[in-house]
């Protein structure tokens, strides 16, 4: 005799039915609207080159006004009447982040999840006065992250310091990372020469390889002026003690604005964080003077026969040589706030 299926307690299905009914339909509401607004985001994102959300009034508000959002948001702002004013720097700190949405883009094509965790934005001036009003931004250029849980645009969302962006897009990057916990990976920067130009060039140089090879012979290259090696000397010195080359990979800027008075330039910038073109300049014009101070007291300095002129220069150098370390220790001291009390300390 077959045992017929025993049916669910009746009790069990009371609670199931009421586990069902007492979801609050606002949230149901707040996921549809969360997921209605990530697909236009991504549809505009879709239609961008760059990845970028161009953002209005209307769009920032229906943002900011829909509850439980998912999805981070990295603002840029921008304004186009400043662009002609260089010591800015907006036009190249806007392609370094259209640059960083790129590369984000492009590193995390197979994976959806985080693509739809974090939206490049930019917002014009011009355009939305009153987003900037509500964000209280006053002074570009200025890069702000909206985390989900914003709901007052100005206390709750997150300003980019001058050093988080004097570094470009790497320096953005690590802002992001460090806020959001999401991977930006590799920045994908477009090559400095074409293929057409990089052709060209190798071209010109085997038809011109004849022409250098007469000329190395003869002795009559600049190889074999010895004035061309001294001066290559004295800039590789100063390109090495200056910074050169730091300024030149993360594309440091030779001064900033101050935030708090736009007409007022920084040169020199308190904290270890960022250092300025000028700050390089500086430093390295400093080592390069006690350095040729050295190679003048070592290689001529020694073949004066009058004494007393040797010790008189030979004092002079020393006094501007002191003068110029303590300097530079000066500045390290403001920068970074370490001190080095073996120089010639002001107290002990």
């Amino acid at each position: 005799m077959a045992i017929p299926p025993r049916s669910p307690p009746p009790l069990l299905l009371i609670l199931t039915t009421l586990l069902l009914l007492s979801t609050p339909p606002f949230l149901a509401g707040a996921a549809t609207a969360d997921a209605d607004l990530l697909s236009e985001l991504q549809s505009i994102q879709s239609r961008s080159n760059s990845g970028v959300i161009h953002l209005s009034d209307n769009l920032l508000r229906r943002i900011i006004t829909t509850k439980s959002r998912s999805f981070n948001l990295i603002i840029f702002f921008d304004a186009l009447q400043l662009h002609d004013k260089s010591e800015l720097h907006l036009k190249s700190l806007k392609s370094e982040f259209f640059l960083l949405s790129k590369s984000f883009i492009i590193n995390n094509q197979n994976a959806q999840s985080s693509l739809s965790k974090l939206f490049f934005c930019d917002i014009e001036f011009g355009e939305s006065q009153s987003s900037f009003a509500q964000f209280g931004v006053n002074a570009l250029p200025h890069i702000r992250l909206l985390p989900p849980d914003a709901a007052v645009l100005k206390s709750d969302s997150i300003a980019m310091d001058a050093g988080d962006f004097s570094g470009f897009a790497d320096s953005m990057a690590q802002f992001i990372q460090s806020k959001t916990k999401l991977t930006i990976g590799h920045i994908h920067r477009p090559p400095i020469l074409s293929k057409t130009q990089l052709g060209l060039l190798i071209t010109v140089f085997i038809i011109s390889l004849p022409f250098l090879f007469k000329k190395l012979l003869a002795g009559e290259t600049l190889l074999h002026d010895k004035r061309i090696w001294l001066s290559g000397s004295v800039f590789v010195y100063f390109f090495s003690v200056s910074g050169t080359m730091h300024n030149i990979i993360r594309k440091m800027p030779m001064f900033i604005s101050d935030r708090n008075d736009p007409n007022k330039l920084i040169f020199f910038y308190q904290g270890s964080g960022m250092q300025l073109g000028a700050e390089g300049f500086a430093i390295g014009f400093l080592y390069t003077i006690v350095g040729l101070l050295l190679a003048f007291v070592t290689h001529i300095l020694v073949r004066v026969k009058n004494s007393v002129v040797q010790r008189t220069i030979m004092v002079i150098a020393m006094v501007v040589s002191v003068w110029a370390v303590r300097k530079v220790v000066y500045l390290d001291n403001w920068k970074t706030g370490y001190a080095v009390h073996a120089y010639l300390p002001s107290n002990w």
